[in-house]
């Protein structure tokens, strides 16, 4: 933060250091491609396509949520992968240890801010991985749809290089069927049209 030295806060110094070091989501690659699959996606654009999608769906979500909370959800929830990484969704052995990893880089990247202001962030985090709150759940049936639409516009390519299977998928899709109930035939439309045409192995 040396070139930072001007700042006559301790607190704000550390807020700026924090914002500097997220920057490294857009520097995280996903496995999925964009849209038109001219390239990876990063952990930062998921995150804005996520908060957004969010609010343009919010209507099918099961249960009523506070949707500002659930943007703020969608635009944290990848945060760690700056120190942990992306691991793929279906990625067996690289989920083993997925957890532990992401919870290491929890306590290290939310630790930098001060006043609550990380503790109030990491309580965005765990919110998000327990799947207990509506609008944990509804986070993360968004966050499974996102990945499904572009998967389907891209020929399916992370299943290509996965060699995922349509059980898979169905499994890890479920918890859109439970909190967007109502948006679940476009994931059962994305499968079997998938399959039909040879882009998801049954």
């Amino acid at each position: 933060m040396d070139r930072f030295d001007f700042i006559n806060s301790e607190k704000i110094k550390k807020q700026i250091e924090f914002i500097i070091t997220i920057d490294e989501m857009k520097n995280v690659l996903r496995r999925n491609l964009v849209a038109d699959a001219s390239r990876r996606e990063n952990d930062a654009e998921h995150s804005w396509h996520l908060a957004v999608m969010a609010m343009i769906l919010e209507e099918y979500s099961a249960d009523k949520v506070d949707i500002s909370k659930v943007m703020k959800i969608a635009l944290v929830h990848d945060l760690v992968e700056v120190y942990a990484g992306d691991t793929f969704a279906y990625d067996v052995k690289g989920n083993e240890d997925k957890l532990d990893r992401e919870i290491m880089a929890a306590e290290k990247l939310f630790g930098m801010l001060k006043d609550g202001q990380g503790d109030e962030i990491r309580a965005l985090w765990d919110e998000f991985e327990a799947k207990e709150t509506a609008e944990s759940k509804y986070a993360n049936a968004i966050d499974r749809l996102q990945p499904l639409i572009l998967n389907y516009l891209t020929n399916g390519h992370t299943w290509k290089l996965g060699d995922v299977h349509a059980p898979q998928i169905y499994k890890r899709m479920d918890i859109i069927r439970t909190a967007t109930p109502e948006l679940w035939h476009i994931v059962e439309g994305i499968i079997s049209t998938s399959i039909e045409t040879g882009l998801l192995k049954p």
